[in-house]
This record gives C-alpha cells, structure tokens and sequence, in this order.
C-alpha cells in the first residue's frame, strides 16, 4: 500500500510539474515571439536543433545509466553514493568533450550547417552548459531510481524561471542589435539556469539518505562494461535521431529560400511554424501528457505481469481519451486558430498554419501518445526504427519539394508523416497488445 501511495503522489506530482513547466514555457514563446520575430524565432530553432545533437551526446546515455544503475545498487542495499560519483564524473567527461566539440565547431557549424553565420555566437554561449547538464542528468537518474521525484521537479522549475529571468534581461539588453545577438540573450539564460539546476541537484543529492556512504559500500559498484552496455546503445540511437532532426531542420529554411527568393522570408516563415505555430498546437497536449505520465507505468506494470486483458483495457482507455480530447482541441483550432494566433503573436500567417493544421491535430496527438504507449510496453526499439523511417521521409520529401511549392509543401509533407508514424506505431502497438 505505501509502495502504491508513494507512485501515485510521484505520477502526479511529475504531471503537475509537467503541466506548470509547459504553461510556463508557452508563456516564454509569446514574449520571445515579440522580441524576436518570425524571423529570429527560425534562427532560434535552428540553433536548439543543433543544440539538441551535443546535448544528446552530454546527456542522453548517461541518463538512463544512472537510473538503471542506481536502482541496482539500492536494491541490493548497498547505497547509491559510489555508483553516482562514478556516474556524475562519467556524465562531467561526456559533457566537458560535447561542451568542446560545441565551442571548437560552432564557427564552422553556424556557416555551413545552419548556413547562417549568426547563429555563432548563441552556440558558444551555449556550450559551457553541457558539463552542468550532463551532471545534473546522472543526479535526476539516480533520484528517479530511488522513487523521488520531488528534488527533479524542484530543480526543473527553478531552471525555468532563472532561463526566463535571465533571458528576459538580456533581451532588453541586447535584442535590437538584430536576431543574432537577440538569439544569443535568450541561450545565455538556458546556460545560466543549466548552472543553477545542476549546483541544486547536487545539494539535493548531498543530503538524500539514498546516496549517502554505507559501511561496506563497493568502491566500485559496477564495471565499465556494463556502462557501456546501457550508455553507448542509448547514445548511439538518441544522436542519430537528433542528428537527422538537425538537417531536417536546416534543410527547411535552405529549400524555402530556394522558392522563395529570400532567406529572410524563409528563416520567418519557418520561425512562424515551428516557432510560434507548432507550440500552440501541442499545448493542449500537455493535459493528455499528464495522463500519459499516469498511465504509462501501470500499462508498463500489466504488461510486465503478463496480463493481456488489462493491458488492452488500459490502452483502449488512454487512446479514447485522447481520441475524444484531441477532435475537440483539433475543432477548436479549426474555428478559433486564427483569432488565439492574433492575440498571442499578432501574426495572420500563423493563424493559418494552425487552422489547416487544426484538421490534423486528433492524429498527432494520438500518434504521441500511441508512441508512449509503445514505449510502456517494451518497444522502444520498434519506435525508434519508425522515427528513423519518418526522418528519412521527410529529409527527402523536403529537399524534392520545397524548392518547388513552398511551405505549402511542407505542410503536406507534415500530415503525411503524422499520418505514416501513427499508421506505423498503432499497427505495432495492437500487435503487441493482442499477442498477450
């Protein structure tokens, strides 16, 4: 029974957290939007998507190592302290090299990969974050391994606030010097708060009971083979993945400026759609993300448990929800997009990209939650190989035909993959869930 009281205080504490992170966050991408415009929105996706690879490498594997190591050493009652120290040093190394490879690449990357030599300067200023983000990654696993989630949700709210505080003030500063140094404002604070979370974590480990040094403790809990074990296969798949969500993402604004005429145009239809469009969309999701962090561990339960029937019972209630939840979030943004796209960015363009979006919101929320339910029930590698399938889809589709139609092709080319990754991972997931 206390086992049972203390997941659901954990599930909802993680959703509540969840829910005021993602409001939290909608609320920065308004005032950003203000400051920075369509234009500097598309150079700031451009930077956190290749931002997203180096962080991936910092932090991906060294995540689920700690939790999966941690969890084994409590479980033998032997203490956490030895095999965190092992792991925040392992996570410091993979950080401090991404951190260099950061601030050594970042000219180069800027002019050739995101082929806009502004984005330089934001990328340096970004790096001394991954060392803090790495470290701070083996910590939240090991508090996760020990049922305590409270230290991971603190710290990630007081990360919010301080990457809003401090990009705030330097957008005030520096924002009308022009996209790049506006880009270069906001990262700091990501930087800055990256810091902070990382100093929080570590005090918060410093007085967990769980992690404290027992008499007898090994020295060293684990070898270095089982590390790898778990590190470099998450690794591997996380930068892959990121990898191709990069291009994918430089691709765009490059084929754009080809139809076009101006990169400019490009760069702000771009920032209009990922930047301000694509937020607004997935915001009502945060509810359904809530149920999902719910959920997720008790179909993960049954299934382990080998019961089929409340396997399928769970999964049929989850996606009815959603079914339900998403065709009215999605007729509402039918109706209504263009009106909450002018009161939050004062922008027509992006009220258009919601509306026709809005008829195919119902299919990416479930495929969302479609994929977490997958990964509830073991098949993360099924999901992995569907994304792979989907990035490769779209990487070609854009680079055909962008430079012909335009964003009306990308739009298409967006429902196509939605519809083509939800195909894929329902069809996976009632295989699965009939085979029990």
């Amino acid at each position: 029974m206390r086992k049972h009281r203390l997941y659901l205080q954990n599930a909802l504490l993680l959703a509540g957290s969840g829910l005021a992170l993602r409001v939290l966050g909608m609320g920065f991408r308004v005032v950003l939007s203000g400051y920075l415009g369509g234009e500097g929105m598309g150079l700031y996706q451009l930077i956190l998507a290749l931002y997203g690879v180096f962080s991936a490498f910092a932090t991906a594997g060294i995540y689920v190592a700690a939790t999966r190591l941690a969890a084994r050493s409590l479980a033998r009652g032997q203490g956490a302290a030895a095999t965190l120290r092992g792991l925040c040093a392992t996570g410091l190394a993979l950080g401090t090299a991404a951190m260099a490879a950061l601030a050594l690449l970042a000219g180069p990357a800027a002019r050739y990969l995101l082929h806009d030599v502004r984005a330089e300067g934001a990328l340096r200023v970004l790096a001394p974050s991954l060392p803090c983000m790495a470290v701070a990654a083996a910590l939240r696993g090991g508090f996760l391994a020990a049922r305590r989630v409270g230290p991971n949700v603190g710290s990630q709210l007081v990360e919010q606030c301080v990457r809003m505080g401090v990009a705030l003030a330097g957008l005030q500063a520096m924002a009308h010097w022009g996209a790049g140094y506006g880009c270069a404002a906001v990262l700091l604070g990501n930087t800055v708060a990256e810091g902070v979370s990382c100093v929080l974590m570590v005090l918060f480990a410093a007085r967990a009971p769980e992690f404290a040094r027992r008499p007898g403790e090994p020295l060293h809990p684990y070898t270095r083979r089982e590390l790898n074990a778990i590190l470099w296969p998450v690794q591997g798949n996380r930068l892959l993945a990121s990898a191709l969500q990069a291009a994918e993402s430089s691709l765009i604004p490059l084929t754009l400026s080809l139809y076009t005429g101006s990169r400019a145009a490009a760069l702000t239809q771009y920032g209009n759609l990922k930047g301000m469009a694509l937020p607004l969309l997935f915001f009502p999701f945060s509810v359904l993300s809530a149920l999902s962090g719910l959920m997720m561990p008790e179909i993960t339960r049954t299934h382990t448990r080998g019961d089929g029937a409340a396997t399928r019972r769970l999964v049929a209630r989850v996606l009815g929800l959603t079914a339900v939840f998403s065709l009215a979030a999605g007729a509402g943004f039918v109706a209504l997009g263009p009106q909450l796209a002018q009161l939050l960015y004062r922008d027509a363009e992006v009220g258009r990209y919601v509306r026709v979006l809005g008829f195919v919101a119902p299919f990416m929320y479930l495929e969302s939650m479609v994929d977490g339910v997958l990964k509830g029930l073991g098949e993360q590698l099924a999901t992995f190989r569907y994304s792979l399938v989907d990035s490769l889809f779209r990487i070609t589709a854009i680079a055909v035909l962008l430079p012909r139609y335009g964003m009306a092709a990308f739009l298409g080319i967006m429902i196509a993959s939605n519809l083509l990754t939800f195909t894929l991972n329902a069809r996976r997931m009632w295989k699965v869930a009939a085979a029990e």
